[in-house]
């Protein structure tokens, strides 16, 4: 299955396979998409209608993460508490990771089950764009689909998108992750010369998709917005401790 799904032949209405059946299922409903014969028309309806059907996963995988993130403090408290390599302080640590995940509510393969199940039809709507010979044909606005664009404007609109997508999501973050950081700024030079050098068709699906994923994030974990409410919740819980050493206080005051 992987291997065929990697596959770079042309698939036609004649293909047997059913990884190739399946790609061709997609690119006639972008033929059936495309108002007015236009097949970019198609392209961006399309990816439109497949990020919208994909939302609630892309949605769980967000929150799953963000989740994952807002408890790498304690995480590395229990780190420090726990930092022997011996079979018991390894043992503990695992129970006590397993109890702070459950009481958080997070699930360790919620963030990867998603992807799994995102993947398969991306990839099959990406190899209908690079393999399916009447998707490869036809011009929309200044592009010829099948070419790559001489203008540069899709590879540097893709990254862009890339770029803010990522940003957005980092800046939702309790802490700064070093790694995620440095693919904020990796994924979009590489989106940029995959991009470059992909037919217009394949280029104007990123564009497309990145965009809408840029509009997601905002609308649905608008950064700006999780960072008020935190904020707001770390000032409630600073007040619930000042209360509590007043009181604590006034007990000791009484005792005198």
């Amino acid at each position: 299955m992987v291997l065929t799904a990697c596959g770079t032949s042309q698939v036609t209405a004649e293909s047997t396979g059913g990884w190739e059946r399946f790609v061709y299922f997609f690119a006639e409903a972008i033929r059936f998409l495309s108002f007015g014969g236009s097949i970019g028309v198609g392209i961006i309806v399309f990816t439109i209608v497949i990020r919208t059907v994909l939302l609630p996963l892309f949605q769980y995988q967000m929150n799953s993460t963000r989740k994952m993130q807002e408890i790498q403090p304690l995480l590395k408290e229990l780190q420090a508490k726990y930092p022997g390599k011996d079979l018991d302080s390894r043992t503990k640590l695992s129970e006590e990771m397993r109890a702070l995940y459950k009481e958080k509510g997070v699930k360790t393969s919620s963030a990867f089950l998603p992807l799994l199940i995102q993947m398969p039809v991306l990839m099959a709507l990406f190899q209908a764009l690079s393999r399916v010979e009447f998707l490869k044909v036809g011009h929309f606005l200044w592009l010829d689909l099948g070419a790559i664009d001489p203008t540069y404007i899709l590879p540097l609109l893709a990254a862009l998108f890339t770029f803010f997508s990522s940003w957005l999501t980092n800046k939702a973050l309790p802490e700064r992750n070093g790694s995620a950081t440095t693919m904020m700024y990796v994924m979009p030079v590489m989106i940029f010369f995959f991009a470059l050098f992909s037919a217009s068709g394949v280029a104007l699906y990123w564009v497309t998709s990145n965009a809408y994923q840029v509009g997601q994030t905002y609308l649905l974990n608008n950064p700006f917005k999780i960072i008020a409410e935190r904020e707001a919740k770390e000032q409630a819980t600073r007040e619930i401790e000042k209360q509590k050493r007043r009181a604590l206080k006034k007990a000791q005051k009484k005792r005198k």
